[in-house]
């Protein structure tokens, strides 16, 4: 099967800072990739770097089976990789249906019925139907990260990217979360996930990738790759046999 997205020698730097260094990974359509790393590790800018925000010293992006890398934000959007943020960003003086027609509007160019359908079902899928009619504004911070989610699934994402979605969630927040993403999986979405809540990325994704200093350092099945020497390192700062 080839790959949805496919990353090749991306690179990119400010400066002295590289944010991306020669990264090269595959996605495969309907794959739920977690991608973990320590605080700078260069995760949200690879995110920038797919969707357009940032553009590329060198490397190439290929996405169903196109060049994107020139490609801007809204094109590649149109095309269908849609994300969320860290920190929810909802039109707050907007209902939560609005919000979802937002993107189905303006992600994915829908409009009437069609619109309003595709919104409602991302509402269904993310669990937020029958908070439909709420102000945004109001609402709790579980709830703001599945309307991130649910803004993002309205513009008809064959590739949905998801940025530490589960930061600052109780347990039993992180475990509705985590329900809420496996249904959005469910559908045939293909996820890539930015996480610093480990047991929740380990609940959903299906391969691990572990960056540092915007490198690749290691890539494969979830558990074998998080018990890794090389891992234990990067995240307890001294050698496993230390």
């Amino acid at each position: 099967m080839s790959a949805l997205l496919s990353v090749s020698g991306l690179s990119k730097s400010f400066g002295a800072i590289r944010v991306a260094d020669d990264t090269s990974f595959d996605v495969a359509p309907g794959e739920a990739i977690g991608i973990l790393g320590p605080n700078g590790a260069g995760k949200t800018s690879l995110f920038n770097l797919i969707t357009g925000a940032l553009p590329a010293d060198s490397g190439r992006i290929t996405f169903a089976g196109q060049d994107i890398t020139k490609r801007s934000a809204a094109q590649r959007c149109k095309l269908g990789i849609a994300r969320s943020f860290q920190v929810p960003q909802p039109f707050s003086g907007l209902t939560v249906f609005e919000n979802a027609l937002v993107g189905a509007t303006q992600g994915a160019g829908l409009r009437g019925q069609v619109a309003q359908q595709q919104a409602l079902d991302a509402l269904d899928t993310t669990g937020l139907m029958p908070l439909a009619n709420q102000r945004a504004g109001s609402l709790t911070l579980l709830s703001r990260k599945r309307l991130e989610m649910a803004r993002a699934l309205a513009a008809q994402p064959k590739l949905l990217l998801l940025d530490e979605i589960a930061g600052g969630l109780t347990d039993a927040e992180c475990g509705e979360l985590i329900d809420s993403i496996k249904r959005v999986h469910a559908t045939g979405t293909t996820i890539i996930w930015i996480e610093h809540v480990v047991h929740a990325l380990m609940a959903v994704v299906e391969k691990l990738i572990v960056i540092d200093f915007g490198k690749k350092i290691a890539e494969g099945e979830p558990e074998t790759v998080f018990n890794s020497d090389e891992v234990k390192t990067i995240y307890l700062g001294v050698a496993p046999d230390a």
